[in-house]
């Protein structure tokens, strides 16, 4: 992988990230969030804000590389 496949990757996750953050959390309070046992997330607000970025970036990263992925392996 050069670091052009990388930048590909990581640009497009990084503003689709963006997005969904702008989405997700217009509608949805942070101080509202809670975790799978139904516990309320001792965290600040800002704290939220940063790890649900970092997780929509990471899923947002996965997709852009398996299109990558998908698309070298049908070219050769």
């Amino acid at each position: 992988m050069t670091m052009r496949d990388a930048l590909q990757i990581a640009w497009p996750a990084f503003l689709a990230a963006a997005v969904l953050e702008l989405l997700v959390f217009a509608h949805v309070d942070p101080a509202d969030v809670h975790t799978l046992a139904g516990a309320p997330v001792e965290l600040s607000r800002q704290a939220v804000y940063t790890l649900s970025f970092f997780g929509f970036w990471a899923v947002c990263a996965a997709a852009c590389a398996l299109c990558v992925w998908l698309q070298r392996r049908e070219t050769t």
